[in-house]
């Protein structure tokens, strides 16, 4: 990378891991080897997340100017762009342990429920309202 890396991810089956940031890429490494294999590009602004599917066969990424994208990781290339997906930066992207769902969480106080087999249909929005502050104690 050539800026700052913001999110790292291994894939559930420990072949990959994923690492993105400020330079808007995507990077897939080889978790045995260390070696980097692909550069996965097609985000406008800095990557904020990135999660594998639970079978490893989908990457998820959220980005800064709004959207979520799906990643094919064994071809590198870009399955699916939700360009507008959030009208603010996305914070968090992540699978359901089904694999059928993606959340994705965004500065504009909203988390959305996508479809991950269908992108055209968008699930009820959930978290309309201000988002709960949970603190640690």
């Amino acid at each position: 990378h050539s800026e700052w890396v913001r999110t790292v991810a291994f894939s559930p089956d420990g072949r990959w891991l994923a690492s993105a940031g400020d330079d808007n890429l995507i990077k897939l490494w080889d978790a045995a080897t260390y070696e980097e294999i692909a550069t996965l590009k097609g985000h406008k602004m800095w990557v904020k997340s990135v999660a594998f599917s639970p079978d490893s066969q989908r990457l998820v990424s959220g980005s800064d100017e709004g959207a979520v994208a799906l990643w094919n990781p064994n071809t590198g290339e870009q399955v699916f762009s939700l360009k507008t997906a959030h009208r603010g930066p996305v914070w968090s992207v992540v699978f359901s342990p089904d694999g059928r769902t993606i959340a994705s969480a965004s500065r504009d106080q909203t988390v959305k429920l996508w479809k991950a087999w269908d992108w055209t249909k968008e699930y009820p929005q959930a978290g309309a309202a201000q988002p709960e502050t949970v603190a640690a104690k």
